[in-house]
C-alpha cells in the first residue's frame, strides 16, 4: 500500500419588447407551448431537445433519463436523487479520517439529477473537437437555435491537446480525464446551451450526498475497506490505469464508480477548515472558488488507497497537474498530470435564477477568458 494525500438556445425576444399590442397573444401562446416560464423575466428562455423523462416539476415526477447530444451518438445517462437532509463530513472515529472532514455539519440538499457515470469521453470530445458541427454539416442539417447558442462555448476552445490525453488508458466507454476544473465548467455551459437544460458540477456537500446515498458509515457500502474491491478500481485492483465506467457495484441510489476509478472535480475552493464556515442545517452550502488552485476533487482514483475512497474523503487539485504543460501562461484547459482526476454533472430540479447563477453557481474567480484559446 502506498501513502499518499488525493491530491443560447432558442433566444426568445421579451414579451415587452414586442409591443403592447401583442404581449398578451405572445405570451399565451408562448405559455401553451411551454416555451417560456414568467417565473423570472430576467432569465434566459430556452427550447429543449425533446428527451423522453427529462421534464419534472417535482420529486416524484422525476425519472431516470438520458441525455443526447443534438447530431452525436454520445449520451449521458441521468439518474434522479431526491431532496433531503444529511450530515457533512465524517466523525473524529472513522477510519483513516483526514482533519479537513470536520466538524460535521447537518446540511439540506435539494433534488436534482445526477450523471449515472462520470463523463465518458465520447461526450467530452463533441465539446473539445466540435465533432458535433463536424457532423451537422457532413449531414446538411440545419443549424438550430441551440447550436447557434452552444458555439459561444464551443469553438476555438478549448485549443488542441498536444499529447494523447488518455495515455493509452482506453477511450471507448471510459471517463475523461485531464481537464481543468474550468474546462468541466465551461463544457457544463456548453452543454446547458446545447440541450435546453441546466447542467453543472455538483457541489461538494451535494456531491457527497449522493455519494453517501443515505448512509452514514465511510464508504456507501459500509465501513470494511475490504468490500472496496466490489464496488471500485482503487491502486491495489487498478493495475495503475482507469476502467470502463459502470464495471462495478452502484452506490444504493443507482451511482457508478463513486468510490474510485477517477476522482471528480466540484464546484468548490478548497479550504480545509470549510465545514466550520457552514451553519448547521445550511441548505446547499458552497466555497466559491477564489483562485485557480485548490479545487476540491472527490471520491477517490484508480491510484487512491481505500480511505481515500471513501465517502467523506476531500481532496484538492495542484499546479504540479500541469508540469508537463510547455505552454506559457499554462494551459487553462488541461491538466496533463491529472491522469486520476476527471467530473460528473448535475442538473438541479428547479434551476436557479440568472441572479442566483451570477452570484453562487456559476461564479468563480479569478475570471478567465474563454477566447484566449491556450
Amino acid at each position: 500500500m502506498k501513502s499518499k494525500s488525493m491530491s443560447s438556445v432558442n433566444r426568445l425576444p421579451h414579451p415587452l419588447q414586442l409591443g403592447s399590442r401583442r404581449i398578451i397573444p405572445f405570451i399565451a401562446v408562448a405559455c401553451l407551448l411551454g416555451i417560456v416560464s414568467l417565473g423570472n423575466a430576467a432569465d434566459v428562455q430556452r427550447v429543449p431537445l425533446p428527451v423522453p423523462d427529462a421534464d419534472a416539476k417535482t420529486e416524484d415526477d422525476m425519472k431516470e433519463y438520458t441525455e443526447l447530444i443534438e447530431h452525436t451518438d454520445a449520451k449521458i445517462e441521468m439518474v434522479p436523487i431526491k431532496g433531503g437532509e444529511f450530515l457533512l463530513g465524517s466523525p473524529d472515529s472513522e477510519e483513516g479520517r483526514g482533519d479537513d472532514e470536520g466538524p460535521q455539519c447537518k446540511v439540506k440538499i435539494p433534488a436534482f439529477w445526477m450523471g449515472k457515470y462520470e463523463i465518458r469521453w465520447d461526450a467530452f470530445e463533441v465539446w473539445m473537437f466540435d465533432l458535433d458541427i463536424q457532423r451537422r454539416k457532413l449531414k446538411n442539417a440545419p443549424e438550430t437555435e441551440r447550436d447557434k447558442a452552444s458555439a459561444e462555448y464551443q469553438l476555438s476552445q478549448p485549443t488542441e491537446p498536444y499529447t494523447d490525453m488518455t495515455f493509452s488508458m482506453g477511450k471507448k466507454d471510459c471517463p475523461a480525464i485531464c481537464m481543468t476544473q474550468f474546462a468541466a465548467r465551461t463544457f457544463c455551459q456548453w452543454l446547458t446551451e446545447k440541450t435546453g437544460r441546466y447542467y453543472r458540477l455538483p457541489s461538494e456537500a451535494e456531491w457527497e450526498y449522493a455519494c453517501r446515498a443515505g448512509t452514514d458509515t465511510a464508504y456507501s457500502f459500509g465501513d470494511d475497506p475490504a468490500d472496496l474491491e466490489d464496488y471500485g478500481w482503487f491502486y491495489d485492483n487498478s493495475e495503475e490505469a482507469y476502467h470502463k465506467v459502470g464495471q462495478k457495484k452502484p452506490n444504493p441510489w443507482g451511482l457508478y464508480d463513486m468510490h474510485g476509478n477517477v476522482a471528480e472535480f466540484v464546484l468548490d475552493g478548497y479550504v480545509e477548515d470549510a465545514y466550520s464556515q457552514f451553519k448547521n442545517g445550511v441548505t446547499s452550502p458552497l466555497i466559491t472558488p477564489t483562485k485557480i488552485f485548490p479545487t476540491v476533487i472527490r471520491g477517490g482514483s484508480w491510484d487512491a488507497d481505500p480511505e481515500e475512497c471513501r465517502s467523506a474523503a476531500r481532496g484538492a487539485s495542484d499546479p504540479s497537474w500541469q508540469a508537463q504543460d510547455p505552454q506559457i501562461p499554462k494551459s487553462m484547459w488541461y491538466n496533463t498530470d491529472a491522469k486520476h482526476v476527471g467530473f460528473r454533472i448535475i442538473r438541479p430540479l428547479v434551476e436557479p435564477t440568472a441572479e442566483e447563477k451570477e452570484a453562487k453557481w456559476d461564479k468563480m474567480e479569478p475570471k478567465l477568458d474563454r477566447h484566449r484559446g491556450r
